[in-house]
This record gives C-alpha cells, structure tokens and sequence, in this order.
C-alpha cells in the first residue's frame, strides 16, 4: 500500500516505499586498489584495520563487504558511545537484575546462571566466545573516552577477556581470531599505543570514475545507462557537492538520491538541464535534492541554483 498524506501538491503518482538490495549489498562494495591492500595487509597480520574518512565514504560497509568475501556471516557491531568503557566491548553485567534475584530467591544461583541470566556479551565477546571466526566492526571509535583504547591494548594482542562475575576467561585461537574493522570520524586523537596496534587507512572521496564505477556496478535501471551516469549523474552530483557548504554529501547519499531519481522515474534530461526547467520538472528535481542537502542553509542553495526566490 501507499501513503499520500498531502495532496496539495502533485507531484504524479509517488512510488512504494521498498528496500533498495543494491543499496547495500556487500557483493557490489568497490574498494579502491589501495584499501584493498591495507585490508589484506590486516588480514595477514591479524591486525586491526582503522578506517578514518569523512561520512558516507563506506568505512562500515568495508565491515560488510568483508564478512561477506570471506563467508563469515554478518559483522558483529558495537555502536561506540561516548560512555563506552573497554569491559563494554565484550559483556554487560546486570548487577541489579542479580542483587533482585538474590533477594527474592532461596539459595545461590550457580555461575552458569548467572551466565545465562544476567550476563549479555556484545559484539567483541560474541566473536572470541564463537566457534567460528567473525568480523566485528566497533564503529566510531573515537567517540568513547581515551580510557577505553588504552584498556584494550592487550586485548587486540591476545583476543582474550574475563568475565569476573562468574570467575571465567574467554579466549580466541589463532585460527578463530576475529577480523576487527574500528571506524573514526577523527573527532579526537588516539593514543599512538593504540595506533602502532593497528593498520590504518584513510578513505577519500573517490573521484569521478570512481563514483561511476560505483554506480554502474549498482545501478541496474534502463533508464539510468551508465552513460547516462557518466555524463549526467556524476557531474551534476559532484557540482552540488562542490556548491554545497555546510555538509557535502557523501557516496552514502548519491546512491540515496539515484535511488530516489530511478523510483521517480525522473527523465535524465532533467539533471542535464536543470537550469532550464520547466515548473514542474524543477519542483521535481528539489524534491529530490532533500537527500543532499542536510540543513536550511544548504537547502537554500540548492533553490538559488534552481532559480527559486531567494
């Protein structure tokens, strides 16, 4: 079923919301030579691989593509905040929902017990308590306090953890290691104790036969033939990312936006064009830019460009 709430304004008839598989599938991920590189140099050396790169560039989604290439299942994720401590890597303790269960009830819980009931091992646990390998992907690392990159050195060394609570350590064979991939989005520095640990790479933003590539190996629409990305997509994508201030959109966001033009089924002429529209073409193509631009100011650009009112 589809949802029109406002009729004000026709637009024509709006597509379905669905899922987009090519947004994200991990099989179309293109990593450029040099990640390539830095990815097999991490493998071989069981190290960390640190991504750092400005938003939307597909530093998580290297998590993905790997598992996939690798046929490890999904990625394990830890999602870091800004509370983060290194035990949080590995388990959570409900020490309250214990004390409760103590009080309410006769005799002591035995170690598997509490194991099973109060203890919730997350992504970095997860994968070393496994009976099979893992990619774990810790996101955003440098949002947690320095503390916590400190206190796992030498977990990245032994891939080892205890468990206190219930007086047992858990550790990873060599052959079980997990493939660690840590985002950044360089908000603050790591320890370089830290840093020697691991094998770390930058992703830029690719270029134009970059995106074109990305593009064609996901786009499967007649309508939007890779010469159509090529001389038109592209080009008008990188000059609003070149006009925009604020927040430039990312590789995450044009993907988005073709995916939005491909439902519209929006003529390609449209993009090539866009200075000389008419009325209802325009309205068309702004609606569409509403997955570039990320605030008023940027919005507003994008309608002078148009040649909206100011």
């Amino acid at each position: 079923m589809s949802f029109h709430i406002y009729s004000s304004v026709d637009y024509g008839a709006l597509p379905e919301y669905r899922e987009d598989g090519f947004l994200n599938d991990p099989l179309l991920y293109r990593p450029s030579v040099p990640l390539q590189h830095a990815v097999n140099v991490a493998l071989n050396l069981g190290k960390p691989l640190l991504l750092t790169g400005e938003p939307g560039t597909g530093k998580t989604q290297l998590a993905w593509s790997i598992a996939r290439r690798l046929n490890l299942g999904d990625p394990l994720v830890f999602n870091t905040r800004t509370t983060s401590a290194a035990g949080d890597l590995f388990y959570r303790y409900n020490a309250i929902g214990h004390f409760q269960s103590a009080q309410q009830k006769q005799g002591q819980l035995s170690d598997d017990e509490v194991e099973r009931l109060f203890i919730r091992y997350q992504a970095l646990g997860q994968a070393i308590r496994s009976n099979a390998r893992k990619v774990v992907l810790i996101d955003e690392i440098d949002k947690a306090p320095r503390d916590l990159s400190n206190d796992i050195l030498n977990v990245l060394e032994e891939m080892s953890f205890e468990v206190p609570e219930i007086g047992k350590t858990y550790r990873s064979s060599q052959e079980l290691r997990p493939v660690l991939v840590l985002t950044s989005n360089s908000e603050k520095n790591l320890p370089d104790a830290f840093l020697r640990r691991c094998v770390y790479f930058h992703i830029p933003f690719p270029g134009e036969e970059e995106l074109e590539a990305i593009l064609t190996a996901k786009i499967k629409d007649p309508l939007y033939t890779p010469d159509v990305i090529r001389t038109a997509v592209v080009p008008h994508f990188m000059s609003l990312r070149k006009l925009l201030q604020r927040k430039k959109p990312g590789t995450a966001e044009l993907l988005h936006w073709i995916a939005v033009l491909t439902k519209l089924r929006l003529d390609p002429m449209v993009i090539r064009n866009h200075t000389h529209l008419h009325p209802g073409d325009r309205d068309m193509l702004m609606m569409t830019y509403h997955v570039l631009a990320k605030n008023e100011q940027d919005l507003g650009l994008l309608r002078m460009q148009l040649g909206y009112p100011f």
